[in-house]
C-alpha cells in the first residue's frame, strides 16, 4: 500500500474540518468568497468528497462527522506524544 502523502491540499483540508465545532453538529460554516483560496479550494474539495453538504462549507455529514473526530484524535495523539518526548 503506498504511502499517504500530505500534500498542502490535503493539510487544508484537515483544517478546514477543525474550524468546524465537534460539540454541536448543527452548526456549520461559511467559507466566504474573500476567504484565502486554499481554503475556499479545500471546502470545495470536501464537498466533492461528500465531507461537508455545500462547497462553501455547510454542514459535515455523517461521514465528515467521523473525518473531522479522527482529525482531532490525530492532533492530540501527536500534541501529546510531542509533549511526553
Amino acid at each position: 500500500m503506498p504511502q499517504p502523502s500530505y500534500t498542502p491540499e490535503l493539510l487544508d483540508e484537515l483544517k478546514m474540518l477543525g474550524l468546524f465545532n465537534p460539540n454541536n453538529h448543527q452548526e456549520g460554516i461559511k467559507v466566504h468568497s474573500s476567504a484565502e483560496p486554499a481554503m475556499i479550494e479545500a471546502a470545495q474539495r470536501l464537498h466533492r468528497k461528500g465531507l461537508v453538504t455545500q462547497d462553501d462549507g455547510g454542514y459535515l455529514t455523517a461521514t465528515g462527522q467521523e473525518a473531522a473526530e479522527h482529525a482531532r484524535d490525530l492532533l492530540t495523539l501527536l500534541g501529546t506524544a510531542d509533549a511526553t518526548t
